[in-house]
């Protein structure tokens, strides 16, 4: 189980990470004059992502699940791609990624890199790590009331950032 609480940990970290990414480029997004679409929804997003690392590992420990070595190495390989998509996304958007909806007035919808096959592509990585990163170690509980409640979350979240993003021109594609 150290393995297990290290791993959560280190997607803590993370997720750390992209706050500090994503407060450094609001500031970037609101002196180019951005504005901010479905604010209310954030914070649910916010619980909904601490609740999934705090309810793996109390699954884990509290319902003793066990290490099943075909799933969990299974899903350990699922969480590694998803950190691998969700960083070509951030680093494809550049300082336009954010955790937020925002978007800057006159800049185009960018089509490069994994948007250039998928709408939203961070999506997909949070919703294969909501599903990976608990069934590491068995957590089938938690993957299972976080994958119905993210897809509730996600639909408000993706219909308010087609919205925003509408009034955005098409660009070229970039890598």
């Amino acid at each position: 189980m150290f393995w297990y609480t290290a791993l959560v940990l280190g997607v803590a970290v993370e997720r750390l990470a992209e706050l500090a990414v994503a407060r450094r480029n609001t500031r970037w997004s609101l002196a180019r004059g951005a504005t901010e679409a479905g604010s209310g929804h954030h914070p649910v997003m916010v619980v909904l992502h601490t609740a999934l690392l705090a309810g793996c590992l109390a699954e884990v420990h509290l319902a003793d699940r066990p290490f099943l070595p075909a799933l969990g190495w299974t899903m350990a390989a699922v969480v590694v791609a998803a950190q691998v998509l969700r960083w070509w996304c951030i680093t494809t958007l550049g300082p336009r990624w954010n955790t937020r909806v925002i978007v800057v007035p006159g800049l185009p919808l960018v089509t490069g890199g994994p948007y250039r096959w998928l709408r939203h592509p961070n999506y997909v990585a949070v919703a294969a790590e909501g599903i990976a990163l608990p069934l590491v170690h068995g957590a089938w509980l938690t993957a299972v009331v976080f994958t119905l409640l993210n897809a509730v979350l996600m639909a408000v979240r993706i219909r308010c950032e087609d919205e925003a993003l509408a009034r955005l021109p098409v660009a070229e594609a970039r890598a």
